[in-house]
């Protein structure tokens, strides 16, 4: 009878044991893991539209990160390097220089005062296979204001990839130069509000 005990017991023990160990195994694999933005291997173009025409271009990745469970995404912040706006449908190098310019200035957006602009993702829900909605906050000029767009996600190894397309209304962040949210009888001069930044990123698991 006692080592009947005995044995029963120990089952007892080691099922406990088990248990603790499947907890911890667990509570392992969904734990938040750390993503690096890989500035070499991620892009953002841009382009911008007005009445008689549009613009597009580049412009680079200071630093990022995303933070990501087995379920995908659930936070990270994207700062963009203002300094680096590329315009690449001029081919004229005068004109080419005077555009990026004019961005860079004050009319656009300030880059001497405002170098950075940052993406802060607060929640990402999923929509259906690999597409999910993100949620988060923009600052452009230091003016933040909630933003909503949806991306691919996915991930191979130790790579994350977001690839998406975000559209930002600058009269939002008082980016006024011709635009008609401000000024009246622009005509032909109107340069649209809403541009678009279109991103593939690549982070490294840490």
């Amino acid at each position: 009878m006692k080592m009947n005990k005995s044995r029963i017991l120990s089952q007892a023990i080691l099922k406990v044991v088990f248990l603790c160990l499947t907890i911890i195994t667990v509570s392992l694999n969904v734990k938040a893991a750390d993503f690096v933005v890989d500035k070499t291997a991620s892009q953002v173009k841009w382009e911008a539209k007005k009445v008689t025409g549009k613009h597009n271009g580049t412009i680079s990745i200071a630093n990022g990160s995303f933070s990501a469970t087995k379920a995908g995404i659930n936070g990270g912040t994207i700062v963009i390097d203002m300094k680096t706006i590329v315009d690449v449908d001029l081919t004229d190098a005068g004109y080419n220089a005077k555009l990026i310019g004019h961005l860079k200035s004050d009319d656009f957006f300030g880059v001497e005062k405002f170098p950075e602009s940052t993406l802060v993702v607060k929640k990402v829900t999923l929509v259906s296979g690999d597409n999910y909605k993100f949620l988060g906050d923009l600052t452009i000029k230091g003016v933040t204001n909630p933003i909503e767009f949806t991306a691919k996600v996915t991930q191979v190894g130790d790579k994350l990839n977001t690839e998406g397309t975000m559209t930002i209304n600058r009269a939002k962040y008082g980016v006024k130069y011709g635009s008609s949210s401000f000024f009246e009888n622009l005509g032909d001069k109107v340069i649209y509000d809403d541009f678009t930044l279109a991103f593939n990123i690549t982070a490294q698991k840490k």
